[in-house]
């Protein structure tokens, strides 16, 4: 992987994983100052609101992202995807979402997301 879709692939790797284990630490370093979320019960939070609500206890298990899809325009990435998790009583749900990254000083950092759960 090279260029900037292996930069990606592996960003959207470190978010999917900074949700599943909390890591508000990783989240700092790739969220933009301007981020803003989508949350599946239809709350939009600033980044402030998404790294609280980050440190907060995680109660889904097993998360991962399939179906990635990457599309670049310049300097600016969306990436869709499915998930797949297991909540605190053990039931298996999917959901779907879109993140927009945004080259920022050399690298890239998200500055959106949208995230739907079922």
């Amino acid at each position: 992987m090279a260029g900037d879709d292996g930069i990606l692939e592996q960003l959207n790797r470190d978010y999917i994983a900074s949700v599943q284990n909390g890591d508000v630490k990783r989240f700092d370093e790739i969220l933009a100052d301007e981020f803003y979320c989508s949350n599946p019960d239809g709350s939009l939070v600033d980044r402030k609101a998404f790294l609280e609500q980050t440190a907060r206890p995680v109660t889904i298990s097993g998360l991962e992202a399939r179906d990635v899809l990457i599309r670049l325009f310049g300097d600016v990435a969306i990436i869709h995807a499915r998930t797949v998790y297991r909540t605190a009583d053990g039931a298996a749900k999917s959901g779907r979402y879109t993140d927009v990254w945004a080259r920022s000083g050399g690298g890239w950092k998200a500055v959106s997301a949208h995230v739907t759960r079922g």
